[in-house]
């Protein structure tokens, strides 16, 4: 509560929750009622994506470039004022004492989550409708999320002499994700697999209702060595070479417990619309598939059948099949001069020697490849089609609210703490 920049943060979460919430609003109401529609058509009426997603993105905003800095100035401050030397002489461990400083910058997470509950509440007021557990995946993800980003800033704090040099090393940390992203959508392959486990990356996969238990693992194991890290490091009774020592411990320790959870399939799908998910049917199929499959994938990066084939079919194949394995081949970034070449846009299929190229990138024309080369048949129905959750309506009192009432709230409340009595 001392933390200015915990206060600027907070009044700045407000308003930027409003602009997507309202924005969100506005375009779901334009979609589902405004121009005729009335029964919904599939998942461009789920709430999931089209509410809950663009809302709670305004909150990997704040964890990539507000939160750091709280978190460094809670850690960093009592080294810079000489307040760590006093604190190294009271019984107290530098475990137990950094874990109280964890719970506190959790605690003003969620606190600044209440935004969220917020939309929540407007959006119900609306007539709205919400389907917890998707909810909840999402809120799971933007606070894995937020641990990354504070168990880093932490490390970074701890290690580094000033908070400029940790702010810089947790700001080029978030970057370097971004190019391990793109440089996976462009080469596939390892550096996929790789891109998988970065924040933008697993916030997405949460934001469209998917839990997976690797990601969820491994999302606690760094959260736990960054803490680790700081732990060390704020030992300074210690000599760096033993920090250094104790360091490369918790490295190995997190190395090992990585590589182990990189094996682990367990993934919930709890999204109302199935959005990660074929149908039940067809995944029962799938599963009775134990031959390595691959799949060679003639497009470029900015092709939007690569977008929609990764959406639509490999995403959703890769939690049911343990054996694929997907590779893209191309030799430009837009394939507009490799329209003429003989190969591109073929999908190149080999279950276990059998082979078959085509140039279906649909969902049903992928499976029904699959299944060609399987020589499995789905059996049962499909299922049910969802038709979504239309509603026409528009943001009344949002912005009175997100733009108004929360900076005057929290202006108050800053108010109150940091006045001086007379």
């Amino acid at each position: 509560m001392a933390s200015r920049a915990f206060w600027v943060m907070l009044l700045l979460t407000g308003p930027l929750v409003g602009v997507s919430f309202i924005g969100a609003v506005n375009t779901y109401a334009d979609l589902s009622g405004q121009n005729g529609a009335s029964a919904g058509v599939g998942e461009a009426f789920s709430p999931l994506i089209g509410i809950w997603a663009p809302t709670f993105s305004a909150f990997e905003i704040v964890a990539a470039f507000l939160l750091p800095f709280v978190a460094i100035r809670l850690v960093a401050a009592d080294g810079q004022t000489g307040a760590l030397k006093l604190e190294m002489q009271q019984p107290m461990s530098s475990r137990v004492r950094l874990a109280a400083k964890a719970a506190v910058l959790f605690g003003g997470w969620l606190l600044a989550s209440s935004a969220a509950l917020a939309a929540v509440g407007l959006w119900m007021s609306y007539g709205g409708h919400v389907h917890g557990p998707e909810l909840a995946a999402v809120a799971l993800g933007h606070f894995l999320n937020a641990g990354l980003t504070i168990a880093l800033a932490a490390a970074a704090a701890s290690i580094a002499e000033h908070p400029a040099t940790a702010a810089i090393l947790t700001l080029a940390f978030t970057v370097g994700t971004w190019v391990v992203s793109f440089v996976a959508a462009i080469h596939g392959g390892v550096w996929e697999r790789l891109a998988g486990y970065t924040p933008p990356v697993m916030v997405a996969a949460f934001q469209h209702g998917l839990v997976r238990g690797d990601v969820v693992i491994i999302s606690a194991c760094f959260v736990g060595a960054g803490f680790g890290w700081a732990s060390v490091w704020m030992e300074i009774g210690r000599s760096v070479g033993q920090r250094v020592a104790r360091s490369v411990g918790v490295s190995c320790v997190t190395a090992a417990i990585v590589c182990a959870a990189v094996f682990v399939r367990s993934n919930w799908d709890l999204s109302e619309n199935r959005y990660n998910s074929f149908s039940e049917a067809e995944e029962q199929a799938l599963r009775r598939i134990d031959t390595p499959l691959r799949i060679q994938i003639h497009l470029a990066p900015e092709d939007p059948r690569r977008s929609d084939l990764e959406r639509n079919s490999l995403s959703k194949l890769r939690r049911i099949l343990p054996n694929l394995r997907t590779e893209y081949v191309s030799t430009t970034s837009t394939g507009l001069f490799e329209q003429t070449t003989d190969h591109y846009g073929e999908l190149w299929y080999d279950l276990g020697g059998a082979e078959v190229k085509n140039r279906e990138t649909t969902a049903e024309g992928v499976l029904e490849t699959i299944f060609g080369l399987a020589g499995v048949t789905p059996e049962g129905e499909t299922g049910p089609v969802f038709r979504g959750h239309p509603l026409v309506s528009s943001p009344n009192g949002a912005a009175a609210f997100f733009y108004i009432g929360w900076p005057a709230l929290v202006a108050c409340a800053a108010f109150l703490v940091f006045r001086r009595p007379s």
